[in-house]
């Protein structure tokens, strides 16, 4: 089935940038027929069914589906595809294999001889775009008119569960597993979730598990309101509630995901991208940071470098020359100035 010739309009703060790059990756989807969004390996594929529901699953069930540079550009290529195609009704997302998603690949995107360059891919954002790579996997979800469910199993942990909170809907399995990881390693979320952690959680809750790291079980997930049900077979659910979602209007429902969004949202998408790159950079590399990592990837207890205090760029004033340097990058003008 070719794909429509008029494409969705974008809203209004969608840079010409990504609306250029959305159309020249855009490839129609064929009923019934797997094809893969990444063109370094099989890392995703997606399927379309007759009801125009498609099916993205991760492909690294050897890993849990933990997240390599590969895994990174294979989604984000796969969501661009998806935002301006017209008969795409509903999207679920689920993984492969034993989980949903064990989060980052630590050991890959952080092997020396690759890290720096990896960062850099990862945190640097395209002129004009509102997101980079690292948030583009949770982030990108929003401009796909049709409703998005991730369907969770296994495990959905620090980048994973990311993911999964860009989504627009949720549903689990009854054992799995979630946290925002990032603790362990000394970092705080930056793939998208500033946005999407504030629409679902009291501040409280948000800082508790962003600060712990602490790992969960989807019946708690259910009660905070990180999931929006648990089924015992969450992607026969999910298929279900896609069939419910394609009987109705296809404009009504992307009117309602576009209202809900605006709705729900607090302050300027870009603006709070922006700050959640910042403050990573200025944590990675850190004393504090280092030894986070020693721990997590398992260095003799001898060898791990203990906390030192904190960094005085926590301090009140150093956070609001940050503020309004991020303030000024936002509006195209130099810190300086």
């Amino acid at each position: 089935m070719a794909m429509a010739s008029r494409m969705m309009r974008a809203p209004r703060h969608l840079s010409v940038a990504m609306r250029a790059r959305a159309l020249s990756t855009a490839v129609p989807l064929h009923e019934g027929k797997a094809f893969s969004a990444s063109v370094h390996g099989s890392r995703v594929s997606m399927t379309k069914d007759a009801k125009g529901v498609v099916t993205l699953m991760l492909r690294r069930p050897e890993k849990m589906n933990a997240l390599d540079m590969p895994m990174f550009v294979a989604i984000a290529d796969a969501a661009r595809e998806l935002i301006p195609q017209r008969d795409v009704r509903a999207v679920i997302v689920h993984g492969e294999g034993r989980a949903f998603c064990a989060g980052l690949d630590v050991k890959s995107v952080m092997s020396p001889a690759t890290a720096a360059a990896n960062m850099r891919k990862l945190l640097e954002r395209p002129h004009g775009e509102v997101s980079n790579l690292a948030q583009d996997v949770g982030y990108l979800w929003r401009r796909i008119a049709a409703p998005v469910i991730a369907v969770t199993h296994g495990v959905c942990l620090g980048g994973g569960f990311q993911i999964a909170l860009g989504a627009d809907m949720r549903i689990s399995a009854p054992r799995c597993k979630f946290s925002v990881m990032e603790a362990k390693w000394g970092l705080i979320p930056d793939m998208s979730a500033t946005l999407s952690l504030p629409e679902l959680v009291p501040k409280d809750v948000a800082m508790e598990l962003t600060m712990t790291g602490r790992v969960f079980q989807a019946e708690e997930a259910l009660r905070l309101g990180l999931v929006t049900t648990i089924a015992e077979d969450p992607l026969a659910e999910a298929r279900r509630l896609a069939d419910d979602i394609t009987a109705r209007s296809p404009d009504s429902t992307a009117a309602a995901k576009r209202l809900l969004h605006a709705a729900y949202a607090s302050a300027d998408d870009g603006r709070r991208l922006h700050l959640e790159t910042e403050l990573q950079r200025k944590l990675l590399g850190g004393w504090n940071q280092l030894a986070c990592a020693a721990k997590g990837l398992g260095a003799p207890s001898m060898l791990q470098p203990g906390f030192i205090n904190r960094n005085a760029s926590w301090s009140e004033e150093e956070e609001l020359d940050a503020e309004t340097e991020i303030a000024a990058m936002l509006h195209g003008e130099s810190a300086a100035a």
